[in-house]
């Protein structure tokens, strides 16, 4: 009995777009872009305008969101669900919507859980939140638009069912994550210039958002891999 072999086709990005699934080398350029984008934020905060989260938090978040944005949004909408209904601009459109819509929710969690009110920190807070925008929310607007079942599959029940599901959630959580644990040293009386909002809570939420997207390679790189063995 005899065996036929179907070749498999790398997929594009509207193949991706209509299954959900991503080539690994593609998940892992994406990533790569926005954490090289992350990092070079960084860089120039501290290089050429000689400020980073300590000395200046509100220039540093700003640069942060201001590099990192554009590059989520370009990047993420190449993805987007339903390609051949959403098109590529109104996609763009859609995702810079959600950064302050994003911001504003992340703005008022904060608050809800603690975080310092008043005009001396409005600047902080706003730049605290585009950012958080960026990393948890642009990300879904740009993919999902207004598709409530899949923002509900990922936010709310944490249950990401494909390769792009696993881009969105595993990154935006990881920033949750790590700026909730990052709040933990600002109410202890160690008087460091760092534990003052929103410095620590920005450093969480980087560091979280890095391994988010670390892990959600491990488990793309695992889905295929158990996707391999079945077809075999």
């Amino acid at each position: 009995m005899e065996e036929t072999k179907k070749k498999r086709k790398p997929k594009t990005s509207d193949d991706a777009s209509t299954t959900g699934e991503l080539a690994s080398l593609y998940a892992f350029s994406l990533h790569l872009a926005c954490g090289l984008s992350l990092t070079a934020a960084l860089w120039i905060a501290r290089a050429v305008e000689s400020v980073d989260l300590v000395s200046d938090p509100s220039q540093t978040l700003r640069l942060v969101w201001v590099i990192e944005c554009p590059i989520v949004i370009l990047l993420y909408s190449l993805v987007r669900e339903r390609p051949a209904q959403t098109s590529y601009i109104r996609a763009l459109v859609r995702s810079a919507l959600a950064l302050p819509a994003g911001a504003l929710v992340n703005a008022l969690g904060a608050i809800a859980l603690g975080a310092p009110v008043g005009t001396q920190y409005l600047v902080k807070t706003i730049n605290w939140s585009l950012m958080m925008s960026t990393l948890t929310v642009v990300p879904a607007a740009c993919v999902f638009g207004t598709s409530w079942n899949s923002w509900q599959r990922i936010f709310a029940c944490t249950k990401p069912v494909s390769s792009i599901d696993f881009m969105i959630c595993l990154p935006a959580h990881g920033a949750i994550i790590g700026a909730w644990f990052g709040a933990w040293p600002m109410p202890l009386d160690w008087e460091r210039p760092w534990q003052e909002w929103p410095i620590c809570v920005s450093y969480g939420a980087i560091m979280g958002y890095v391994v988010g997207m670390v892990a959600s390679l491990g488990f793309i790189l695992l889905r295929h891999g158990h996707h391999h063995v079945k077809v075999d």
